[in-house]
């Protein structure tokens, strides 16, 4: 009888051992599978792993201009809000943006303030926002735009990010401070980043950023 047992304990165990040796290599074909499905850009969505709230330890939000900046809002509910980006609303709306930043995304978008707008030239706002402007608007704040979710610890130090607007951002980072820039002109530096939105995330930056012309 001892016999007996011991004979149908060894069977067993050695199916047992059989039957996880082919579990795990159709686990390691599965892995290679996904492995070779992966994209290589470096454009990545990063909730990919876990939410943003969660990386960031905010799930309360981000407070701008005295402001929760909470991730159950859009990207525009959010910008709405907030009394130092008013010119930026005006300008979104005015380029009829404000549905596609209302839309499911992910967008990452470097929102300039309204002492950023200040800084154009004497009357090169209020051209921009003229009805027969609307195309040249649209081309100057899409080039804020990111497709995707990039937090600031996505951003690298010589990064070039493909903008909706088609042209690339140049990213630097240096003494922590991130900033953008078309490669050109002096950078905007972000002063508040990381503003989660259901939609996206937002960069709150001291320039406004304009594309090259073509």
């Amino acid at each position: 009888m001892k016999k007996t047992f011991r004979t149908a304990s060894l069977s067993f165990l050695s199916a047992s051992v059989f039957a996880l040796a082919l579990s795990s290599c159709g686990d390691n074909k599965t892995a290679e599978t996904a492995t070779s499905d992966v994209p290589t850009e470096t454009t990545v969505d990063s909730a990919a792993m876990m939410t943003d709230s969660a990386r960031m330890a905010k799930p309360e939000g981000v407070m701008v201009d005295g402001v929760a900046m909470t991730p159950d809002k859009t990207i525009v509910q959010n910008a709405v809000q907030a009394s130092s980006v008013t010119t930026l609303v005006k300008a979104v709306q005015a380029a009829g943006l404000d549905g596609t930043l209302s839309g499911t995304g992910p967008f990452t978008v470097f929102a300039p303030t309204n002492a950023a707008f200040d800084k154009l030239p004497k009357g090169a706002l209020a051209g921009l926002l003229k009805p027969e402007s609307k195309e040249k608007l649209k081309g100057v704040l899409t080039y804020h735009v990111i497709a995707g979710r990039l937090l600031a610890q996505d951003l690298k130090d010589g990064q070039e990010l493909t903008t909706v607007n088609g042209q690339k951002l140049k990213v630097t980072v240096k003494d922590g401070k991130v900033m953008v820039s078309n490669g050109t002109d002096a950078p905007a530096t972000v002063q508040i980043p990381d503003v989660i939105s259901s939609n996206g995330v937002t960069h709150v930056i001291d320039g406004v950023v304009l594309p090259k012309a073509e």
